[in-house]
């Protein structure tokens, strides 16, 4: 829907987590994804369920397509999303800037987003601070993941006609 601000949505670390203690381990199931172990956070894919109704939402993962693929089924998040697609090694462009920037800025164009990864580096931050659409930059931590405060901040973006807060 037009006039939603994008939110674009890592996985490893904000949905499929790790470095969490057998007593301290968040709500979410193990999955096996193309063969590899994941721990799914289902309290994250709750509040991607959310969030949906504020922000058009778009995978912005190395997952690309298998985001989709594998998701919806394991935690019942909505189906048919886009996702990025990077054409750039992650070395070339990681030398430069974050291997992600120029897929988002592509898609986003000049329209307020949000995005939530645990893997932000100084050039995203530069990056965000130049952008003259407003821009949220979400951090979490891969034990933890999507968590209340993150969509407090994130809501509250979307309430404020997505303006960051200072």
């Amino acid at each position: 829907m037009a006039g939603k601000p994008v939110l674009f949505c890592d996985i490893d670390g904000v949905i499929s987590l790790w470095g969490f203690g057998e007593n301290s381990r968040p709500p979410g199931v193990y999955a096996a994804v193309d063969g590899i172990p994941h721990f799914l956070s289902t309290r994250a894919a709750e509040h991607l369920l959310d969030l949906a109704s504020a922000f058009e939402l778009v995978w912005c993962s190395g997952w690309e397509e298998k985001a989709d693929e594998h998701l919806p089924g394991l935690l019942g998040v909505p189906a048919g999303l886009p996702h990025l697609a990077f054409d750039h090694s992650r070395a070339e462009v990681s030398a430069r800037a974050h291997w992600k920037l120029a897929a988002i800025e592509e898609h986003a164009g000049d329209r307020p987003l949000a995005w939530v990864d645990d893997a932000f580096n100084d050039a995203c931050h530069a990056w965000a601070a130049e952008r003259v659409a407003p821009t949220l930059l979400v951090g979490t931590e891969p034990a933890v993941g999507l968590a209340d405060e993150h969509v407090a901040a994130l809501r509250a973006f979307a309430v404020a006609g997505a303006t960051p807060p200072r």
